[in-house]
């Protein structure tokens, strides 16, 4: 397997790589019995991560970050990565999700509500006959004690399952991935909405929107309460300090005519 070609957008490392790819590293990591994490990135994750550097060390920590969102899609192709395309969470998830239905790797479901995860169960054994949904638990919406996450390890492990989907929404999903890196021997992957997609509890933008680059408007129409302030408060911000990023790239090139 090739090392992973990787960018570094405002000190947050984005990963160039596909969903083939991406899969194909997931079954190497489980091959091999190496506990990691993945982590789907979008502005909102770059920009927490901007203000946290502990919260920026949990992501650059994980094994693989995917170009979730086009801002960053476009931010690697200008870094160099001239043909990245975006990497989804929602649609990691479906890839996997089909190559582990093939390969009859287990999987967990970790996240959302009981009833999200029942229809979420649902859609995916019908879309993936062969897929071995080991577990699944909606943890409660508030800071677990120690001894509940010590449960659901032991949930997590007693299910046998080899690979993890993670809903907790962002920071929450991937700080707590991060915790359980050493005390899981499992891949995890954080996928954000993808539960509420996949359950049908939430309407997903339209591909054309997304190719478009406007999945975020779609969204703040539909939750404009919950997501105003990611989106025009930290969209705004991330394209001001991405210009600035390579405005001092290019203001530092040796090669620069004045």
């Amino acid at each position: 397997m090739c090392p992973t070609l990787s960018r570094f957008i405002l000190n947050t490392r984005i990963d160039a790589t596909s969903y083939e790819d991406a899969c194909d590293r997931i079954q190497a990591w489980v091959a091999a019995k190496t506990p990691c994490y993945v982590v789907a990135a979008n502005v909102h994750v770059v920009m927490t991560a901007y203000w946290s550097r502990s919260f920026q060390r949990v992501i650059n920590g994980a094994a693989l970050v995917t170009p979730d969102g086009m801002p960053l899609v476009v931010g690697l192709r200008l870094l160099g990565v001239k043909h990245q395309a975006r990497v989804y969470g929602p649609d990691l998830m479906l890839a996997w999700c089909d190559r582990a239905a093939q390969a009859g790797i287990p999987i967990y479901l970790y996240g959302g509500t009981t009833s999200m995860l029942e229809a979420l169960q649902q859609t995916l054994e019908t879309r993936f006959p062969g897929l071995a949904i080991a577990g699944k638990h909606a943890p409660p919406f508030r800071l677990l004690t120690a001894e509940e996450e010590e449960a659901d390890r032991d949930r997590i492990h007693a299910s046998g399952a080899a690979v993890v989907f993670v809903g907790l929404g962002c920071p929450k999903q991937e700080e707590w991935m991060a915790r359980q890196q050493e005390k899981l021997q499992a891949v995890l992957i954080g996928v954000g909405a993808a539960f509420s997609f996949h359950s049908g509890e939430v309407s997903q933008a339209p591909r054309w929107l997304m190719a478009w680059g406007l999945e975020w408007l779609y969204r703040l129409i539909m939750e404009p309460r919950r997501l105003w302030q990611r989106y025009l408060i930290n969209n705004p911000a991330f394209l001001m300090l991405f210009f600035w990023q390579l405005l001092s790239a290019w203001r530092s090139r040796p090669d620069r005519t004045v």
